[in-house]
C-alpha cells in the first residue's frame, strides 16, 4: 500500500515566487490545437519517456478541480495533482500537486501554455516548486537530477510534436 505525504496547496501566483522554478519555452512545428490536444488528451504526456502513467481520476469534461494521477521513474514517485487553472480557449492550464509518496516537496506545480506562432506552436512549461524545510539541502543538491528530469521531458515533447527553428 502507498504511504501518501500531503503538501500544501497553491496559487498561480507560485509560478512567480517559488524558490525553484524552471521554465522552458519549446518551439514545436505542430499547431497549437494539436499540442493542446495532446496535452488534455486521456493519458497526457504518453510521449515522455520518464513518465510512466500519467491519468485523469476526474470525468470529462476537465476544468478547475480536476484530478489525476502521475508516475514517474516506473512509480518511484507518485503524484496526485490538482488543476488550479484550466482554460481550452486560450489553451493553459496548471496544476499543485496535493500529494506525493516521496516526501521531498513542501509544495509542487506546474504551468502549461500553448501559443500560436506564424509556423506551428509554442510551448512554455513552468515547473515551480519548494522543498519540505528538513530537506532543502537535500533538494538543492537535487537540482542537477530535477533539471536532467525536465530536460528529458522536453527532448521527448520536440521529438513527439517536432522542433521548430527559434524566430
Amino acid at each position: 500500500m502507498t504511504h501518501w505525504f500531503d503538501l500544501e496547496p497553491v496559487g498561480a501566483d507560485f509560478f512567480d515566487t517559488a524558490p525553484h522554478i524552471f521554465t522552458y519555452s519549446i518551439d514545436l512545428t505542430a499547431q497549437p490545437d494539436d499540442v493542446w490536444a495532446g496535452l488534455t488528451a486521456d493519458e497526457p504526456l504518453s510521449w515522455c519517456r520518464l513518465l510512466t502513467k500519467v491519468h485523469y481520476t476526474s470525468p470529462r469534461p476537465y476544468g478547475v478541480g480536476t484530478r489525476r494521477i502521475a508516475e514517474v521513474g516506473g512509480g518511484a514517485m507518485q503524484m496526485r495533482e490538482k488543476f488550479i487553472t484550466w482554460d481550452d480557449e486560450t489553451r493553459r492550464h496548471s496544476f499543485y500537486v496535493e500529494q506525493s509518496n516521496v516526501p521531498l516537496f513542501q509544495s509542487f506545480a506546474e504551468d502549461y501554455r500553448v501559443d500560436e506562432l506564424a509556423v506551428g506552436s509554442r510551448l512554455q512549461w513552468t515547473f515551480a516548486f519548494s522543498p519540505r524545510p528538513k530537506l532543502s539541502l537535500a533538494v538543492r543538491g537535487g537540482l542537477p537530477v530535477n533539471s536532467l528530469i525536465f530536460s528529458s521531458f522536453v527532448r521527448d515533447t520536440k521529438r513527439h510534436f517536432g522542433s521548430a527553428p527559434r524566430h
